[in-house]
């Protein structure tokens, strides 16, 4: 039964005001490339916001010392990385900021996707030595995907070969962005002591070492007469001062014309509409505001808080979220407002031995516990038993939830990643997720007989949770096979199953995922009949199987006229045709990218049915894609390899033999870097070649990056592979 709670307005039903004005909220998520500083940066966030009061460093929490807040997972302390987004509340200064912590390693960007979703914006921290990284890269196009302001931070100035222009001329020029300096550093590796801070026209200098160290402030025009660095190039910063604010304040003034030509015409301005102006910025994303320090060493984590809160929007500040239809076409806006019908977008399920967290951000009105929601993409009804305010891995029991909240609920049945919830009187979809199609697979096998069931239905829990795992039963072997985004991926994922779910099991060899696709456009009649005894079956189509581009999906085109196949036989070929090109020709891998089109046919009066039409249309694809050539396709992956200058000539070597394409190489600080593109199956047990290699010092990241045809030549050599 609908609530009309839900549905009503505040005025009606006498909703009680907030308690906190939807201004004074930031819903953030910090987001960068693995070992970036993220988890650190969160750790002092909460620190310096009191929300915790002992700080746990991320490399103690390899050694058992303890985990971080939201570093929790007993797969995270081993292996010292975030592996699942987790939230955190706490408070700045009179704001709420509800921070998601992201991970950083390519095979997890499934959290990060769904994060982003649903964030209002994010602080992505970078390396100040390695500068901008693939995963970043990676993010930054989520990010840009999604419409999400953004800010940067760069991190870990006090590294040695920290370089502060290589990071932002990274921004500028690999990530498109129209950079704004809020701030330069004072130094770098051990002579970093501080920030320049070009919109306060302030440096920030600590006095001490330590977590509780103070800073002293003094005016820019100080800076130069105090400090003579060992660098040329830590000098050139201070020397620049007086440009680098005078650029910064015409960069943000230039969005508010008349603000502008007053400070071109006298230098004048106002300091509260040069800030409103870098908001409006950032907001709208015509502006990227950077920032430095180094979150090991307790120094900028609090100007960054501040600049959250000045800068990155509150819920709804940058518009509502899109409404669409059940083919994703965007048909209007939500506004975030309490006084609008409740809707909420389900972003994340986590399901453990203490039952099925449920996370979703609430876009418009207000649910309390005990309402109940319809899950509009699933067409069922969720009643709202428990809800929560998540803290990591603890959880506080809440009554209510307005637009801009992220909450879990607890313990529901149907709702999976993605879906739309909203008030049963006003049902809506929300824009939807987009996720990424796996790329591995293993074979999963319990590790005795009896515990085939209770492996299936874990297995089930986790593919629910993690949109980028896919379940399947190969159909020759009976064998279970897990899709993933890569080995550590895959690997996370049975070992999570033994943790939380208390189910073991077995892993076989990672296997690609090939698939394969039409190799030429190709024009088939198939015929099928059958007479024996009792009423026939008949059924007779023309189609034309076309190519499409990488990425295009299937379509199918009915283009049928005068009858000649009736239009209530039209849906059973089109079902025959999908469900079929789930196994193709060379080896069973997936068809895809292809256009069906069903130009002819013929049918009988007693004989025809739908059932004769579904299997017509499943042998007369296998026939023409047997007959088209067809091409099997291999995911090719984006590799980036870090290592001292000495071992290049063998990293790139290396790249070649394994049908690599170099595409840039250079330096990163002091060290050197390779990037290219490497297929997936030649990239089985690289790290141990690599460790080998450079007695190792040397590193590597992947991401997937498209799928390329397998040259006709190496078909025979890769399937061999492949059933080894």
């Amino acid at each position: 039964m609908a609530l009309p709670a839900l549905h009503s307005t505040q005025h009606e039903v006498g909703i009680m005001a907030r308690k906190k004005d939807i201004k004074l909220y930031r819903n953030i998520g910090i987001v960068a490339h693995i070992d970036a500083g993220k988890t650190t940066t969160t750790e002092r966030v909460l620190y310096y916001t009191g929300k915790k009061h002992q700080i746990v460093e991320v490399h103690d929490t390899k050694d058992g010392k303890g985990s971080t807040t939201t570093d929790y997972m007993e797969q995270e302390r081993k292996r010292g990385i975030t592996i699942q987004s987790a939230a955190v509340s706490t408070e700045w200064k009179g704001h709420q900021i509800n921070v998601i912590d992201t991970p950083g390693h390519v095979d997890f960007t499934i959290e990060v996707n769904r994060s982003l979703r649903v964030l209002d914006g994010a602080v992505v921290v970078f390396d100040g030595v390695a500068g901008v990284e693939p995963q970043t890269e990676t993010n930054w196009r989520l990010a840009n995907q999604y419409n999400v302001p953004r800010m940067c931070y760069i991190n870990k100035m006090d590294r040695m070969g920290a370089n502060f222009g290589h990071c932002v001329k990274g921004i500028r020029e690999r990530l498109g962005a129209n950079v704004l300096l809020c701030h330069v550093p004072i130094g770098s590796h051990d002579e970093f002591v501080g920030m320049c801070d070009l919109i306060e026209n302030v440096a920030y200098i600590w006095t001490a070492e330590g977590k509780d160290s103070p800073w002293e402030t003094v005016p820019l025009d100080q800076v130069r007469s105090r400090f003579n660095f060992a660098t040329s190039r830590d000098n050139d910063w201070i020397d620049q001062l007086p440009k680098l604010r005078q650029d910064a304040l015409e960069t943000a003034l230039a969005l508010d014309d008349d603000a502008f030509m007053t400070f071109v015409e006298t230098g004048e301005f106002d300091p509260v509409v040069l800030k409103a102006c870098i908001r409006k910025g950032t907001v709208t994303g015509q502006l990227v505001p950077v920032f430095c320090g180094s979150s090991f060493k307790n120094k900028g984590v609090q100007q960054l808080l501040d600049a959250v809160v000045a800068y990155l929007p509150y819920p709804g500040e940058n518009g509502g979220t899109a409404l669409v239809d059940p083919d994703g076409n965007i048909i209007g806006t939500q506004e975030v407002r309490d006084d609008a019908p409740a809707r909420a977008l389900a972003f994340k399920v986590i399901n453990d031995q203490f039952g099925t967290l449920t996370f979703a951000r609430i876009y418009s009105g207000v649910i309390k516990k005990g309402d109940t929601l319809m899950n509009v993409t699933r067409g069922k009804k969720e009643r709202i038993g428990r809800i929560v305010e998540v803290q990591a891995d603890s959880t506080k029991d809440i009554e209510e939830v307005r637009a801009g909240d992220i909450c879990a609920f607890v313990s529901m049945k149907d709702t999976e990643t993605g879906d739309s919830l909203s008030d049963p009187a006003h049902p809506a979809l929300l824009e939807r997720m987009r996720f990424p199609d796996p790329v591995i697979s293993v074979s999963v096998e319990p590790k005795t007989r009896t515990d085939i069931d209770k492996m299936s239905a874990a297995l089930y829990k986790m593919a629910k949770a993690d949109p980028s795992l896919q379940l399947e039963v190969d159909k020759e072997t009976g064998q279970t096979v897990l899709k993933g985004m890569g080995e550590l991926h895959l690997e996370v994922t049975i070992d999570r199953m033994r943790t939380e779910l208390g189910v073991e099991a077995n892993m076989g060899k990672p296997r690609v995922s090939f698939r394969e696709a039409f190799g030429s456009t190709i024009e088939h009649v198939y015929t099928h009949k059958k007479q024996s005894g009792g009423s026939g079956q008949y059924a007779e189509i023309k189609m034309i199987f076309e190519p499409l581009p990488a990425g295009t999906g299937i379509e199918f085109s009915d283009e049928i006229v005068g009858g000649r196949v009736p239009r209530e036989y039209i849906p059973a070929v089109e079902h025959a045709i999908r469900t079929e090109s789930k196994r193709g020709q060379i080896a069973g891998y997936e068809v895809v990218d292809f256009k069906a089109r069903l130009i002819d046919g013929k049918y009988h009066d007693v004989d025809s049915s739908a059932l004769a039409f579904e299997i017509a249309g499943r042998a007369c694809f296998r026939e023409a894609h047997k007959a088209s050539r067809p091409k099997l396709l291999e995911p090719i992956m984006a590799v980036e390899t870090v290592t001292e200058s000495d071992y290049l000539g063998e990293i790139i070597g290396d790249f070649n033999r394994r049908r690599g394409q170099i595409s840039e190489q250079g330096q990163k600080g002091p060290q050197a870097f390779v990037q290219g593109f490497i297929p997936l199956s030649e990239m089985f047990g690289y790290i141990n070649w690599l460790r080998s290699a450079t007695s190792g010092r040397g590193t590597f990241t992947m991401e997937f990056a498209r799928y390329a045809e397998v040259a006709p030549g190496l078909v025979d050599k890769l399937m061999e592979k492949e059933v080894r």
